[in-house]
């Protein structure tokens, strides 16, 4: 007989019909009840053994991290807080776990603890759980621009082109570190190395993506990109995965439309199949919630939350008035703020743009029209506006507890006018030639954004460390597995 998932066990009618279950221990209590999870659900089943009736030896290796096989009738619960469980006839130990050694043992471990054992901490019910949401959401943008006859697009890993112009980046080489090849200059001979050229892990899919985007019309990426910034923080990571639709035809509004509509579609089908996974992590937050002082525990369960993001528009308002309201806003005036607003033209902080979403608005934000001199190459220039600012058609969504969640505008479709700007950027045409065919050739005005995916997970799930929310994380000094 095969063996039952646990999820489908919980879920089915206690008739005393029999099963098999293969799983983990999770708990064994008074040589009589072991809780089993397999994985298929963060829930547990319980199973009775009748411990006169089990080998000693047996009994003596049901501990926690062991994997077992039990046998017997699926029937209804006496107990507190399941509806069934399995009255064992046989149990069998699979792979032994020494409890002097196997580190989740049955307590509340931190989340710092935790991340030190990465490979292990997706047996914990809240990794099940913010893994599980990830794998929903993962599906749904899949879904969401497969429904919309979006073409997948898998755009290069390795490139030799920095997409935004940022120049952290970790580089690509094959050359022997302890005798590199240099030309007369002293320079790095790149020549030499594997591809002919200096390359580096991609920063974005972005500009591969625009030149399939003016041939299917519109097309997405998601994978993962690269950035060699030295940030410990919760928000950064140094391999994350990005979401990145480009869209011939559109202009900046239809680009809001589509990635509000988007993000409200992942959350929504997350909620229908995650509820469970949802509330569990729900609880987790409140808990931690209680932890701090009144005045910093947020208003809304998690729950709450997400609903309250399906079913109100994003406010949409331009960069300039976002500066205004922030030069205006209490805690500038006050000191507050650790990087004061003063003048027209700062890049935002995040701490500015949770101001906006969680003080000011209370719900999401769409900024458009920043400032073109602390924006990439490639973004549309508005007309300079009377007081000489020069502003580009720049969207970014911003969320409670988050900040920037997407970034996106509409190109410059225009060859002279991009070129002009690549050479105010100091970017060499030369060597982004095969990116200027598209505005030589049936150029059209088009757009695209990217979403930080890991950022999405961690509103969805409400965990408050992005390196949770990501498998293996990847930061300065960690890259382990």
């Amino acid at each position: 007989m095969e063996h039952t998932r646990i999820k489908q066990l919980l879920n089915a009618e206690p008739t005393g019909q029999e099963v098999i279950v293969k799983g983990w221990v999770r708990t064994f209590r008074n040589n009589q009840f072991v809780a089993i999870n397999d994985g298929s659900t963060f829930q547990n089943i319980q199973a009775v053994i009748d411990h006169q009736q089990t080998d000693g030896q047996t009994l003596k290796h049901i501990n926690t991290g062991a994997a077992v096989r039990v046998k017997g009738n699926l029937i209804e619960s006496m107990g507190k807080g399941q509806r069934v469980e399995v009255k064992a006839s046989e149990i069998q130990v699979i792979g032994k776990a020494d409890p002097e050694k196997y580190p989740l043992q049955p307590k509340k471990h931190s989340l710092e603890f935790l991340r030190e054992i990465a490979h292990l901490r997706f047996r914990t019910a809240t990794f099940n759980a913010v893994f599980k949401i990830r794998n929903a959401l993962s599906f749904a943008i899949h879904k969401f621009f497969q429904e919309k006859d979006f073409v997948y697009i898998h755009t290069p890993i390795i490139t030799a082109s920095d997409a935004e112009g940022a120049g952290e980046m970790f580089k690509v080489t094959a050359l022997d570190l302890t005798d590199v090849p240099k030309t007369d200059e002293g320079k790095v001979d790149y020549k030499k190395d594997f591809f002919g050229k200096q390359t580096n892990l991609t920063v974005s899919g972005q500009l591969e993506g625009e030149l399939a985007a003016l041939a299917f019309g519109s097309i997405y990426t998601f994978g993962p990109t690269f950035r060699a910034e030295n940030s410990n923080t919760t928000r950064h990571l140094a391999e994350f995965w990005m979401v990145e639709p480009e869209m011939a035809f559109y202009e900046l509004e239809d680009n809001m439309d589509l990635a509000e509509e988007m993000l409200k579609y992942v959350i929504q089908y997350t909620i229908a199949q995650c509820k469970e996974e949802i509330l569990l992590l729900e609880k987790r937050l409140s808990d931690e919630e209680k932890m701090k002082p009144k005045a910093e525990r947020s208003s809304m369960s998690l729950m709450e939350k997400l609903t309250f993001c399906l079913n109100n528009d994003f406010e949409r308002l331009t960069y300039t008035e976002a500066i205004d309201i922030l030069k205006n806003s209490k805690p500038n005036k006050k000191k507050k703020f650790k990087y004061p607003v003063e003048k027209w033209g700062i890049d935002l902080q995040s701490e500015h743009e949770r101001y906006l979403v969680e003080k000011h608005f209370k719900k999401p934000v769409i900024l458009t029209d920043y400032p073109a001199d602390i924006k990439a190459f490639y973004m549309k220039e508005n007309p300079v506006a009377e007081d000489g600012n020069r502003t580009v058609r720049a969207m970014d969504i911003l969320f409670p507890g988050i900040g920037e969640l997407v970034g996106g505008s509409q190109r410059e479709e225009d060859l002279e006018t991009l070129t002009k700007r690549m050479e105010e950027m100091n970017i060499p045409a030369k060597e982004m030639d095969w990116f200027l065919d598209t505005r030589r050739f049936g150029s059209v005005p088009h757009s695209g954004f990217g979403v930080g995916f890991e950022r999405l997970v961690l509103f969805v799930t409400g965990m408050t460390n992005i390196r949770d929310v990501i498998p293996f994380p990847r930061y300065p000094g960690h890259a382990e597995f």
